[in-house]
């Protein structure tokens, strides 16, 4: 599919080769390895640690060429370049591992499959007398990259404004890049330390199938729908409701609630994303019941607007740690008496999330640079010492999330060619396709979750 979102002035875009050159001149350079004592010590240590932990995993590590074989058991991976992977790794922790997959020094037939193994234990892998030694090997947040009114238009449109062809060769026809809600007949009701009505988990999707991989089956689209309305149900969107949706992807949510007899005022920072929204908006017929536009969250609220319901599908994820308070009192304070808040958000443990704050990963690098997930409880924390809202209900759906990302990038790699004739390189896929891999071990090893969480006014 090839979609048109020329602008309605008439002025020329770039072409689709020409917008790829500019996202490869946005990517990082892989750095070559640097030789000198500290890398040799820091590699040393690495390939200790690798395989003290490889060898308690239930996986199979085969180092080449001399076959050195470590592991359990399990899904197998190749380092085709041994010292060379260890250098990385020792010299740059995580962004190393990923950055020498990148490089090719190591590979996978089945990459989220042999990654989910240590995911499930990714907070154990290193003995924790050597976790005081993380900061030696583990990057910080670029000052450029913390999501400050100045840099969270940079940040987004290093990921989202990539290019909407690109995006459409993969996602299901709805265009929605978040967790789909499978259908299921069981939802588990969990007991919660946090102060909720209610908390449930979503049964793992059963049977799922792709089908033919070039092509998107039409229960991944219902299942995108049905996540949309449940969230829209969880905010009390009906007839006649003012709903605000913060982060507007390519509209759908947008159109759904307009379908409702809703007025919508969708914000975003991806240029892109906007055009092809209102584009779809208008073709759907709901041009005079949704306005898209361009805005820092944290300018809401400045003409005096205020909504019945306020909605958001994995924005706060490129909130940054620091802007939490920020983003919860900005919807306090647009938020109408009696209204309602639902937002989907990627969540991680909060001992991880203490741990690691204020620190880069590889997908900061490489995918969503300024990007951080919060654990329900600082959600649930700084609502209730921030704002007047609280936590009235969450849906737990990793799995699904699993899923999900499993038929993105199984579609992914199919589209290959498509996605080079795009103007994107080699590289560009195998970025992706680990970016796709790496996610989905998070959520199928339970490292990481997706949650509706619902929120109402104190009473």
């Amino acid at each position: 599919m090839t979609l048109d979102n020329s602008p309605a002035t008439g002025t020329s875009r770039p072409t689709d080769a020409e917008q790829a050159r500019a996202v490869a001149d946005r990517l990082p350079d892989l750095e070559p390895l640097r030789s000198g004592p500290r890398t040799a010590v820091s590699a040393a240590v690495a390939r200790k640690l690798f395989r003290a932990a490889v060898r308690r995993l239930a996986v199979t590590v085969v180092e080449e060429p001399t076959g050195l074989t470590f592991g359990q058991g399990g899904p197998v991976m190749r380092v085709h370049r041994p010292d060379e992977f260890y250098a990385r790794l020792g010299r740059d922790g995580l962004i190393g591992f990923g950055e020498s997959y990148l490089t090719g020094a190591w590979d996978a037939d089945d990459v989220a499959g042999f990654l989910t193994v240590p995911a499930a234990r990714i907070a154990t892998l290193v003995p924790g007398s050597l976790q005081k030694l993380r900061a030696l090997v583990t990057h910080r947040t670029p000052s450029h990259q913390v999501g400050t009114e100045d840099n969270s238009q940079a940040n987004i449109s290093h990921h989202y404004d990539l290019s909407n062809d690109l995006f459409s060769l993969f996602l299901d026809e709805t265009l929605s890049y978040s967790s789909a809600l499978f259908d299921t007949s069981l939802v588990e009701t969990r007991d919660t330390d946090a102060d909720t009505d209610q908390f449930l988990v979503a049964a793992p999707p059963e049977g799922a199938e792709v089908g033919d991989p070039r092509h998107h089956t039409a229960d991944f689209a219902e299942a995108q729908g049905r996540k949309i309305e449940r969230l829209l149900d969880e905010a009390g969107v009906t007839d006649g409701s003012r709903v605000l949706e913060i982060g507007t992807g390519w509209g759908e949510l947008a159109i759904r609630a307009a379908r409702r007899g809703a007025t919508v005022h969708s914000i975003t920072l991806s240029v892109e994303q906007l055009e092809l929204a209102e584009q779809r908006v208008a073709e759907a017929g709901f041009a005079d019941r949704v306005r898209i536009e361009l805005l820092d969250y944290r300018a809401l609220g400045e003409d005096g607007a205020t909504y019945d319901a306020v909605v958001s599908v994995e924005m706060i994820e490129a909130v940054g740690h620091e802007f939490w308070g920020t983003y919860f009192q900005t919807i306090d304070r647009v938020l109408a008496p009696g209204g309602r808040v639902a937002i989907q958000a990627i969540t991680m443990p909060h001992d991880r999330m203490l741990a690691t704050r204020g620190t880069q990963t590889w997908i900061n690098k490489y995918i969503f640079p300024g990007g951080f997930l919060p654990s329900t409880e600082v959600i649930d924390q700084i609502t209730r010492d921030e704002t007047g809202l609280r936590l009235t209900g969450r849906l737990s759906m990793g799995s699904h999330y699993a899923e999900t990302l499993r038929r993105w990038d199984e579609t992914f790699l199919a589209r290959r060619e498509d996605v080079l004739d795009l103007g994107f390189d080699d590289l560009f896929m195998r970025i992706w396709h680990f970016y796709l891999a790496y996610s989905r071990a998070g959520f199928a090893s339970g490292y990481i979750d997706v949650q509706q969480l619902t929120f109402g006014r104190e009473a």
